[in-house]
């Protein structure tokens, strides 16, 4: 096809770029831009095929609407919502003239969406389950999206946004085009944390929009943690009251967390959140008294405390209360439990908790008294019908799970023999050990993101398939509002073509040069997303 005239202004910074060899990262080969023949598609689409015949696209003739044949109508908000923002996105900035204006004979008038399922699922959320399958023809004068459900075709309404350039002489343009498309992997997430920093709702929903571009499809809310307890509870208040960093400014209200999920839904995105026990809760013993076990220096207390008590009863009439509010709060039919990183060293010093030990028989072992508590936390969790899933160790520590717990793997970057154990016993899984972005680096670190191939574990087929995807994870120890969407945008644009498109799409150079396109489209979309290499965009980052 022909070469898309956006490229070029990036193409003459890019092409003389001596890449990673400046960074001191030698390991990599020296990446150089050369227009890929998919424009600036991200992630690339399963099947796809562009020709170098154009159409124009103008702002005063063209429109997105409902196909007639389209089971969705005019009352589905979410597509005349996603209708807009996509308009938007592709005019912005380009001055309107008077409709009547007569087309161009080479014009592209109008993109139609046609919903082919009776169950359009408009009014639903989206689950692990939706099909977010589509298919795009565009050619003239009419474009036709179709799709199953919205969920596919929010995702085509992205895509077609993509193939959208600008000519020689600023002219909208797109090609002659023909699509198929659907993600590989079902599980597609980004786990944001709010308790080390507080993110301020602005900041997670510019980052659920610029999840939607990349066509991720869950948002992992970390909501929770020790250092502070932002989530504001009904049923128990003086849990943010003393736990967040500030009880007014630093919470998350009952209708900041329903506008995130709604927010997220008209976008396709699960809102999955995550309160982790019995570890990482010293924000939670200070709203609710008793609930973590004191510690010992000797014979005394020694005045501080360490995870969940998991030897009184009412620690388990509160957590029956707290996710019994949980479930009907966040209407995605999966809770992620947590159940990492518990530090034994204070029940190893509580004498109550010595006696408990040797009247159960657990000897030394306290992984026994862990997976005690997990035990008892499961089945309040399942007695509210939702599903769980939990971090590696709880499968490591030989927990008895029902058989559709969700298994998150994150230790370690070579995760070959967990994957293996886990998928197995029979669970299934979500990886995310490759894809800390956290762990930052000088020079293109993306590629490492980009090469990981989450199957790459021995094991048969069936194993393989129940991995149903991964997440990119961006603690918060050091990230807040003013430096999580740079970091995290487009190096997290790596992870989501790993699980979106073909296992074959592994070219690095060709990724090199659709990636530095996209991340230059959501620079011009607002999104602060960092650069690649020394280049420029066509339309910078207004946002200073």
């Amino acid at each position: 096809m022909s070469a898309l005239l956006e490229l070029t202004f990036v193409l003459l910074a890019l092409a003389s770029c001596r890449g990673l060899q400046d960074s001191g990262i030698d390991e990599e080969p020296e990446l150089v831009f050369q227009p890929s023949k998919f424009g600036s598609l991200w992630p690339l689409p399963q099947k796809v095929q562009i020709s170098e015949v154009s159409f124009k696209l103008s702002p005063s003739n063209f429109q997105i609407s409902d196909a007639k044949e389209s089971r969705s109508g005019s009352s589905c908000s979410l597509l005349q919502l996603a209708y807009r923002r996509y308009y938007d996105y592709m005019f912005e900035g380009v001055k309107k003239v008077d409709r009547s204006a007569r087309a161009d004979p080479t014009e592209l008038l109008e993109l139609q969406v046609w919903i082919t399922s009776p169950d359009t699922e408009c009014d639903s959320y989206p689950t692990v389950s939706s099909d977010e399958s589509y298919e795009l023809s565009v050619d003239q004068p009419v474009a036709v999206l179709k799709a199953p459900k919205v969920w596919g075709a929010l995702h085509g309404l992205e895509t077609f946004s993509q193939l959208v350039y600008e000519d020689e002489y600023g002219a909208k343009s797109i090609n002659y085009t023909t699509i198929s498309d659907f993600p590989r992997f079902a599980h597609r997430g980004v786990l944001l944390d709010t308790s080390r920093h507080f993110l301020p709702i602005k900041v997670i929903l510019a980052n659920l929009e610029t999840m939607a571009m990349n066509k991720f499809n869950v948002f992992h809310w970390h909501i929770v943690d020790d250092p502070s307890f932002p989530y504001l509870s009904k049923t128990f208040p003086e849990l943010s009251r003393k736990g967040a960093y500030h009880p007014y400014t630093h919470v998350y209200t009952p209708a900041d967390v329903k506008m995130v999920i709604e927010f997220a839904r008209l976008r396709g995105i699960r809102v999955v959140s995550e309160f982790d026990t019995p570890g990482h809760t010293q924000s939670w013993g200070k709203g609710q008294p008793n609930l973590l076990t004191p510690c010992y220096s000797g014979s005394k207390p020694s005045g501080t405390f360490g995870p969940v008590n998991p030897i009184l009863n009412t620690t388990y009439d509160f957590m029956r209360k707290f996710f019994k509010e949980v479930s009907s709060v966040f209407p995605d039919s999966y809770i992620h439990l947590g159940g990492d990183e518990v530090d034994f060293t204070c029940w190893k010093s509580n004498p109550d908790i010595q006696k408990f030990m040797e009247q159960q028989g657990f000897g030394k072992d306290y992984s026994k008294l862990e997976s005690f508590y997990i035990q008892r936390l499961l089945d309040i969790v399942t007695t509210t019908n939702k599903g769980y899933i939990i971090w590696q160790e709880v499968f490591d520590n030989g927990v008895k799970l029902k058989p559709d717990t969700v298994v998150h793997v994150w230790i370690g970057s070579g995760t070959n023999s967990e994957m293996s154990n886990v998928t197995a016993a029979g669970y299934t899984t979500i990886l995310s050990a490759p894809w800390y972005l956290d762990y930052i680096s000088t020079g293109q670190d993306w590629q490492k993101y980009y090469k990981v191939e989450p199957l790459s574990f021995n094991g048969t087929e069936e194993q393989k398939k129940l991995v149903i995807g991964g997440e990119a994870c961006l603690w918060g120890e050091y990230v807040d509002a003013t430096n999580l969407t740079p970091r995290l945008w487009p190096r997290a644009s790596a992870v989501a073509e790993r699980l979106w498109s073909a296992k074959e799409v592994t070219d690095i150079g060709d990724a090199y040069s659709r990636l530095s396109v996209h991340r230059c489209r959501l620079v011009e979309r607002g999104i602060p997303a960092e650069p690649l290499s020394p280049s420029f965009c066509p339309h910078e980052y207004k946002g200073i």
